[in-house]
C-alpha cells in the first residue's frame, strides 16, 4: 500500500512519462505477454480515447489553419442548378476522390452561384479527413506572395503551399494581377500540378482569363496545366443570394430598372 505522498509521486512521474512515449515494438509485446485480461480491457479504452483525442485535435488545427471566412456543410448545400462533368459526378466530387487522383476542380457560374460555398463545404471535409486545406481568394493570395517575396521568404511560402493536399483559389477573376504577382501565382499552380488538388472558382470563361493575369500566354500555361486533370463543374446561372435575400422584389426590380 503506498503512502499518499508516494502515490502523488506516482502520479507525477506518469503525468510525465505518458506525454513521452511512442511504444516500441518490444515494448508493446512485453506488455501484451504480461497483461491481465482486465488490464487489456483498461489499455485498449484508455489508448482508444487518447487517439479519439489527438484525432479531433488535429482536425480543429487543420479546419483553423485552412482559414475558412465561415464554415459550411454539404448536407445544408442545394445542388439543383450544378452540372457535373461524366467523369467527375456529384459521388465523386462529394467523396473527395477529385484530391487522391490528385485532379482539380474549376466551379464556374455567375456570382451567387454557390461557387464559394461549395468550395468551402469540401474543404472543410476535407480537413476533417486529415487532410490539409488552405483557401484564399485570388486578392488574398496575391497579397501573400506579394508580402512573402518583399519579406524575402517567397520560397518558404511556396514550399508551404507545396505540402498541401488541396489548394482553393477563390474569386477568380475579380481581381486583375500585377507581372510580378501573376508569374508567383502560376508558380503556384505549377507545382500543383500533378502533385496536389485545386478548386478555383471564376464567373469567367477560360478565354477571359487572360484579363486576370495581363498576359494571354501566361493565362494559357496556367489554363493548360488546370485542365489537363481538372474538370469543369457548371454552377449554373441562379443568384442564390438574391433568390433568399428579403428585398429580393426589390434587386429584381431595380435591375430592370437599370436597362
Amino acid at each position: 500500500m503506498l503512502s499518499k505522498t508516494e502515490y502523488e509521486q506516482q502520479v507525477s512521474r506518469l503525468q510525465k512519462n505518458l506525454r513521452k512515449f511512442y511504444f516500441s515494438s518490444e515494448g508493446v509485446a512485453d506488455f501484451l505477454d504480461t497483461a491481465t485480461p482486465r488490464t487489456l480491457a483498461f489499455m485498449d479504452g484508455f489508448l482508444g480515447k487518447e487517439l479519439e483525442r489527438r484525432d479531433a485535435r488535429h482536425r480543429a488545427l487543420l479546419l483553423r489553419q485552412a482559414g475558412f471566412p465561415n464554415e459550411k456543410s454539404l448536407s445544408d448545400y442545394d445542388f439543383s442548378s450544378v452540372v457535373f462533368p461524366s467523369d467527375m459526378p456529384k459521388e465523386a466530387v462529394e467523396g473527395l476522390d477529385f484530391i487522391g487522383m490528385k485532379h482539380s476542380l474549376v466551379f464556374y457560374g455567375v456570382c451567387g452561384s454557390g461557387k464559394t460555398m461549395l468550395a468551402i463545404c469540401l474543404g472543410m471535409k476535407a480537413c476533417c479527413l486529415g487532410y490539409a486545406v488552405r483557401f484564399y481568394t485570388l486578392s488574398q493570395l496575391a497579397e501573400r506572395l506579394r508580402s512573402a517575396d518583399k519579406a524575402g521568404s517567397l520560397q518558404s511560402c511556396l514550399e508551404g503551399l507545396r505540402k498541401l493536399d488541396l489548394l482553393i483559389i477563390d474569386e477568380w477573376g475579380y481581381t486583375q494581377l500585377d507581372k510580378d504577382v501573376a508569374g508567383y501565382v502560376f508558380q503556384v499552380i505549377s507545382d500543383s500540378y500533378e502533385r496536389k488538388s485545386l478548386i478555383v472558382t471564376t464567373n469567367l470563361p477560360f478565354s477571359q482569363w487572360g484579363r486576370v493575369v495581363t498576359d494571354e500566354q501566361l493565362a494559357a500555361a496556367v489554363i493548360d496545366r488546370i485542365v489537363h486533370y481538372g474538370h469543369l463543374v457548371n454552377m449554373g446561372n441562379k443568384d442564390w443570394r438574391i433568390a433568399h435575400s428579403p428585398m429580393n422584389g426589390q434587386v429584381i426590380s431595380t435591375r430592370k430598372e437599370a436597362y
